[in-house]
């Protein structure tokens, strides 16, 4: 398995498992301990009446099985939600959506490294030409991953041109994989969705777009939801990333933003490293969001 990251919810529940048997304290424990992952109230209470019913159920008193049992429920209700990338067409478009400071443009950095780690040739497109900072530090992680990056020939570059000569060099040049930086903030959210709807129509000119990856960061937890439902109800985001899961004890936030949203988790960030994003897995998130039970 992989390695054990600093995410686990494991380590909140160690005392109440290792116990002779489950009691009512048990329940008051687990909780506090679910509350305080990040899993939020309405699915902490159905998670422990599940839970109750399972144990009625099977006239167990041993922890062992409640530990069992709590890390099928959580991986049962991850797999209701299809985490495959859509990635088939060639080449693949990506458009990256997100606010400010989440950690968007390096994702995109990491993600592009992900998919040369599976041979793919991939360019990315500066298209957040509002931050010239973005633009260059999209060029640094770009010469990280290895992969081509398509700048804007001017500052303030309409975004929607920049997005179209990246599909265009990848077109022209054979590139797998496009993935296209877009803007976390302009003056107005109207404005800022009215760009994205933009570049979402001038890039399926030439080609449909394969994925919107809407970038969350778990250490702001539902409020960096409520932040970014604009993006949610206006950009046609097929699926989410989510960054910044190695500093927090949050891992029930992405049980409770797929409920939340309705989208699926396709990637998520565990660290800081180029290598630190992979592809999400219900089965693997739930054994090492109790790895250390």
């Amino acid at each position: 398995m992989a390695e054990r990251k600093s995410w686990s919810l494991g380590g909140a529940l160690r005392n109440m498992f290792g116990r002779q048997t489950i009691d009512e304290s048990t329940w008051e424990d687990l909780e506090d301990a679910l509350l305080s992952a990040d899993f939020g109230p309405t699915i902490t209470d159905e998670v422990i009446e599940e839970l109750r019913e399972q144990v009625s159920r099977f006239n167990t008193t041993d922890p062992r099985d409640l530990k069992r049992m709590l890390r099928e429920v959580i991986e049962e209700r991850l797999s209701k939600f299809d985490t495959t990338l859509n990635l088939s067409a060639r080449p693949a478009v990506t458009l990256m959506v997100g606010v400010n400071g989440v950690g968007k443009t390096t994702t995109i950095g990491k993600f592009a490294r992900f998919l040369r780690n599976f041979n793919r040739s991939v360019v990315v497109g500066a298209a957040d030409t509002f931050r010239a900072a973005a633009v260059e530090q999209l060029d640094t992680w770009a010469m990280r991953a290895d992969v081509r990056i398509v700048r804007p020939q001017q500052y303030g570059q309409d975004p929607a041109s920049v997005a179209y000569q990246t599909v265009e060099v990848a077109m022209n040049e054979g590139f797998e994989m496009v993935i296209i930086d877009t803007a976390g903030r302009l003056q107005t959210k109207a404005g800022l969705m009215d760009e994205l709807t933009k570049i979402h129509r001038v890039v399926e000119k030439l080609t449909p777009v394969s994925e919107v990856l809407l970038v969350l960061d778990a250490t702001t937890g539902q409020n960096g939801v409520s932040q970014a439902e604009a993006f949610i109800e206006h950009a046609g985001v097929t699926g989410l990333v989510i960054t910044k899961l190695d500093g927090s004890a949050k891992g029930g936030f992405v049980l409770s933003v797929q409920e939340r949203t309705g989208l699926p988790i396709k990637l998520i960030g565990t660290g800081e490293g180029i290598n630190d994003l992979t592809g999400f897995t219900p089965h693997v998130f739930a054994e090492q969001l109790l790895a250390d039970a």
